[in-house]
């Protein structure tokens, strides 16, 4: 691209490079180590749990910490170049220490959802096959039938007040293991994270270099991660995003955002680290900015950022629109809203104009709305500081195209709405091991992102629809397929269809039409069913108990026409 070749270039401001050529790094992994050298024992990760209990991480700690991990991996391990190694963990101080870790060592990193049930583990175990899994001791009960047929070799075993001070990482385990029973008997072979480090330590004296050898290694080519999603077809697979992707897309994102002050802002990270959008921005970029970072392990009920709010001089929040409404009708944020915030920002799902009036209205602060994939590490477009649209998701990031696509693959002209396509140094390498599903996605250099959208005069885009068939729920992305099939497999159940509704908490929500089998299936029988086979958000909130599905002339089951039925009765009531 050349400078001022799209309208969307004129909107950047003068300090903003259309043009990024180069990552600042080679690796993730040197990246860290750069960065920990001039902050040092400043403070990079905070823990804050709900009752205000924290414990904090330094710079200089993370990196020593991760360096330990990587060692651990790779020298008492014997872990290779590019192995798998899953983490499934939620926002704690183990966190960074082992996703640091595996990059480091020069092994992929597989972020796996804390709160799958062991068969959606399974799926991504099997696709993935990881060398080795840090998992929550929450949820290690899981892990003897999530590997049933392809068992992980290594069990890393963390908790979330790893890294705490003594007494509230004693008074959390006592809650958890007599109180509340979260922690069951691991009864697997394991071994626990910080003994994981202490062995990882144990290899420094044998081996000079220690774990920067390992970066030396790789290129920035290399994968760094694979984040698994539905992509454009909703069969679960993993975007293979490099070191490239995801330290370029940091810099493309906060290369849009003006008033950032190196080593004086402090973000709050309430969205999982596992999810693309706050693993790329909250753990990686703010990291690199030497931002302080307040971890929240669980932000439900939403009480549960209180004390973070209270206690720390929050200058940055990151949400997606349910977040943000939660908040608006919080008593306690009401009365105090946040004196230090600077801007937020919005991504995952559509960000609601009566959401972003009334938080602006409350805060004094805008939330700034952008626009990306899982598979474009994943930031596409966001509206820059000073000059946001609403109803828009925004310009494109430095160095990224975006086109609007007729149906046969052509560009449309500005105002006219098509598949949005877009290329990119954040674009994916690919799919892991499923060269048929990238050739769908990745056609003639572009990436075909499945949403429906158009290009004002300015270079501004605004999503109209979206032309496959996902559900977001809470900026999650839900399958049908993969819910329908759960439905398939109930007894009383034959034949089902799942499609998206216009929810006001979540922006969408499940809703199953299901043709009963045995005519005495209940709601209750289906609930119970979903439970014990997908995780929360995947559930469906209304069931809708049918004679028979619409279906097209050759027996396909008319989605479009179950949505299409739904919206009509909405707008009649």
């Amino acid at each position: 691209m050349k400078e001022n070749t799209y309208p969307w270039q004129t909107v950047y401001g003068p300090e903003v490079r259309p043009e990024i050529e180069h990552a600042s790094y080679r690796t993730i992994g040197h990246m860290i180590r750069a960065i920990a050298e001039i902050r040092g024992d400043a403070p990079a990760f905070t823990c804050c749990l709900p009752n205000g209990m924290n414990g904090t991480l330094s710079f200089a700690q993370v990196d020593e910490m991760s360096d330990d991990f990587a060692l651990y991996l790779r020298e008492e391990l014997g872990l290779a170049q590019g192995d798998r190694v899953a983490l499934q963990m939620p926002n704690a101080l183990g966190f960074p220490v082992a996703a640091f870790g595996v990059l480091k060592a020069g092994c992929i990193l597989v972020n796996v959802n804390p709160l799958y049930t062991a068969e959606e583990m399974a799926r991504q175990f099997r696709d993935a096959t990881p060398k080795a899994l840090v998992i929550i001791d929450m949820f290690a009960d899981k892990i003897p039938a999530a590997t049933q047929g392809h068992p992980i070799p290594n069990i890393i075993v963390t908790r979330v007040a790893e890294f705490l001070p003594t007494l509230p990482r004693s008074i959390v385990g006592l809650v958890q293991k007599h109180w509340d029973r979260t922690v069951k008997p691991i009864e697997i072979p394991h071994t626990r994270l910080p003994a994981a480090l202490e062995k990882g330590r144990a290899h420094r004296s044998a081996n000079r270099a220690g774990a920067a050898a390992y970066a030396e290694a790789l290129s920035p080519d290399d994968v760094a991660c694979l984040q698994y999603t539905g992509g454009t077809t909703g069969v679960a697979k993993g975007a293979m995003l490099t070191h490239a992707n995801l330290i370029l897309n940091m810099e493309q994102t906060m290369e849009l955002i003006a008033g950032v002050e190196r080593g004086k802002e402090t973000i709050l990270t309430a969205l999982p680290m596992y999810h693309i959008f706050a693993f790329t921005v909250n753990l990686l970029a703010f990291y690199w900015l030497g931002a302080r970072n307040v971890l929240i392990p669980n932000p439900r009920p939403l009480g549960n950022l209180k004390r973070a709010f209270e206690n720390y001089p929050i200058t940055w929040l990151s949400g997606v629109n349910t977040l943000f409404n939660g908040l608006l009708n919080e008593t306690w944020f009401q009365d105090s809203p946040p004196r230090h915030l600077k801007f937020a920002a919005a991504g995952g799902m559509a960000l609601q104009a009566p959401v972003a009036q009334r938080w602006e209205k409350m805060t004094g602060k805008p939330v700034l709305q952008g626009y990306g994939l899982t598979e474009t590490s994943p930031v596409l477009t966001f509206n820059p500081l000073g000059n946001a649209r609403d109803g828009s998701i925004g310009v494109p990031v430095p160095s990224t195209e975006l086109v609007c696509l007729d149906d046969e693959g052509r560009p449309l002209p500005q105002g006219e709405a098509g598949e949005i396509a877009a290329r990119g140094p954040q674009v994916m390498a690919g799919y892991w091991n499923n060269p048929d599903e990238t050739a769908i996605a990745m056609r003639d250099g572009w990436f075909r992102t499945g949403d429906i959208g158009v290009m004002d005069a300015d270079g501004y885009f605004s999503i109209v629809d979206r032309k496959k068939d996902m559900i977001v729920v809470s900026g999650f992305n839900v399958y049908p397929n993969e819910i329908e099939e759960c439905l398939a497999a109930h007894p009383g159940v034959l034949e089902a269809a799942v499609i998206g509704v216009p929810d006001e908490a979540s922006g969408e929500a499940v809703k199953a039409f299901v043709v009963p089998r045995d005519p005495g299936l209940s709601e209750d029988d289906i609930r119970a069913h979903c439970k014990a086979h997908l995780t929360g958000y995947k559930r469906p909130r209304h069931i809708f108990f049918a004679d028979d599905l619409p279906k097209s002339n050759v027996g396909k089951i008319l989605r479009k026409d179950l949505r299409a039925a739904e919206l009509a009765r909405q707008a009649a009531e």
